[in-house]
């Protein structure tokens, strides 16, 4: 499983943060930031999501207001 965080697309308001401990909020840009990523485009952020995380990386994608966040299944479908 992977997820993908469009930061640009962040507005700040950390829902993600509460969801999965990933989600860290950086209040001097008024965005969060998506730990052990890895900048894919300019600001698109991938990481693979840990065995035991999936539940809490989907509930970080469904939580967020903005959509700034994709959950892919490992056959690469989109699946939040």
């Amino acid at each position: 499983m992977r997820i993908e965080f469009d930061r640009d697309t962040c507005t700040g308001m950390y829902q993600c943060t509460a969801e999965w401990d990933a989600f860290v909020e950086n209040r001097e840009e008024g965005k969060a930031d998506l730990l052990e990523s890895e900048e894919a485009e300019e600001d698109i952020f991938v990481r693979e999501v840990p065995e035991g995380a999936e539940f809490d990386a989907e509930m970080a994608a469904r939580v967020c207001p903005v959509d700034a966040i994709k959950v892919f299944d490992d056959d690469g479908e989109q699946i939040v």
